[in-house]
């Protein structure tokens, strides 16, 4: 059972490992939202996730005998290294199986809390797999990423800390994969005050949580495609339901494209990175249908990879029109380059790439194709931009922006 006392038991007991993580006030999203909201900044735990939390506590409550032999789990990043940490804390063995894809940034970084990674599988699903294998052969104690009722108050502690923090907190936004922060916060939440309302977040096209509590039963999806690889689960967990059926008020859905935009937002905003499963709190307050409310968005995780970082960025970039491309066709002789130029230039447009295509056409006196990528402000001043080269005779098309 999730009981107040065990909550006030692992809130203790996380204290000796994890980074203290006060609410971040944020005047962008309040005036955004007409909510005063506050983010729980988990991306500046000291493994860069939430997930330290429910691993330190369940390993807590294990026998010396269980500890002695050795902890095994699988994790395609955040739990990996939270049980890693751990572990190393305790002075456990622990065998962490990774998928073969999993970046090499994740990997380096759990092998650096001592933990022996052992790389299987193409996804998280077949790395389980054989982890449960391993821990058979082996006899190496599991620790289950999210559906196990231990970890799951350990996660739990989040709610201790924003309770304490904002006595008067009206809703709390959860990111939802498996389920185990939802169960955490939710159930602590509600026993602390239940007036408190606790909003689970998914993605669109991996909602295993939303998919289950409409059917009244744990249900597994055909798939889990999302940038938000953390939480792409495909089953949620069968222990925690209950806990998720009781105590979960609603469920938000958001697009991937929505979390590309997040992640701008809280860099430029906040100057914070925050992994794309994180952002799910972010990109859901503006679906919140509720005014002059206390607010607070859980930021799971910052562990995001420099590669995938930079695709979020140019993406996010290209969504809000800051940077686009157009083509257009220009007479070839001298000065028209020129004359193009400057009518962006007199427009504030900043030219990034051009593309002089003298071959577009067998007649080059007809034509030639400008291809012009460039930095705008945003809608408002790409429309600008266009309807300045339209007045001065020229035909732009828009065409798919790269960097």
């Amino acid at each position: 059972m999730l009981t107040l006392e065990a909550f006030e038991e692992a809130s203790e007991c996380v204290k000796q490992v994890i980074q203290e993580t006060k609410l971040v006030y944020s005047e962008y999203f309040s005036a955004q939202t007409g909510n005063k909201v506050y983010l729980k900044a988990e991306n500046m735990q000291v493994t860069g996730a939430y997930k330290i939390r429910g691993a330190y506590y369940k390993i807590s409550t294990l026998t010396e005998e269980e500890r002695a032999r050795g902890l095994i789990a699988a994790s395609a990043g955040n739990h990996a290294q939270g049980v890693a940490y751990a572990a190393k804390a305790y002075g456990c063995k622990a065998v962490i199986v990774m998928p073969a894809t999993t970046p090499l940034m994740k990997v380096n970084r759990t092998k650096s809390y001592g933990a022996e990674v052992v790389l299987y599988g193409d996804v998280y699903d077949e790395a389980c797999e054989y982890a449960y294998k391993l821990a058979e052969e082996n006899g190496y104690t599991f620790i289950h990423p999210f559906d196990d009722l231990a970890v799951a108050t350990g996660q739990g502690t989040i709610a201790m800390e924003i309770v304490k923090e904002l006595p008067l907190v009206d809703y709390i936004l959860v990111p939802i994969g498996g389920g185990g922060l939802a169960t955490g916060i939710s159930t602590l939440a509600k026993l602390l005050n239940p007036k408190i309302k606790v909003i689970g977040v998914e993605p669109e096209e991996a909602a295993c949580m939303k998919a289950s509590l409409e059917n009244g039963k744990v249900v597994t999806l055909p798939s889990a495609n999302t940038i938000a690889d953390g939480t792409a689960v495909k089953t949620p967990g069968v222990n925690i339901f209950p806990y998720i059926q009781q105590n979960i008020d609603d469920i938000i859905t958001v697009s991937d494209d929505e979390l590309i935009v997040a992640f701008l937002d809280m860099v430029e905003n906040h100057k914070m990175i925050v992994e794309n499963s994180g952002l799910l709190t972010v990109a859901a307050l503006k679906h919140l249908d509720v005014k002059n409310k206390k607010v607070v968005a859980v930021l799971s995780g910052g562990n995001m990879d420099v590669i995938t970082m930079a695709s979020v960025v140019q993406h996010g970039l290209i969504q809000r029109d800051r940077i686009f491309t157009i083509s257009v066709l220009l007479p070839d002789r001298p000065g028209e380059l020129v004359r193009v130029a400057t009518i962006i230039a007199e427009e504030q447009g900043n030219v990034i790439k051009l593309d002089h295509n003298q071959f577009v056409s067998t007649n080059r006196n007809a034509a030639v194709e400008l291809t012009i990528t460039m930095e705008a402000f945003g809608t408002e001043h790409k429309t600008r931009i266009i309807h300045a080269l339209r007045s001065h005779g020229y035909e732009p098309n828009l065409k798919l922006a790269s960097l």
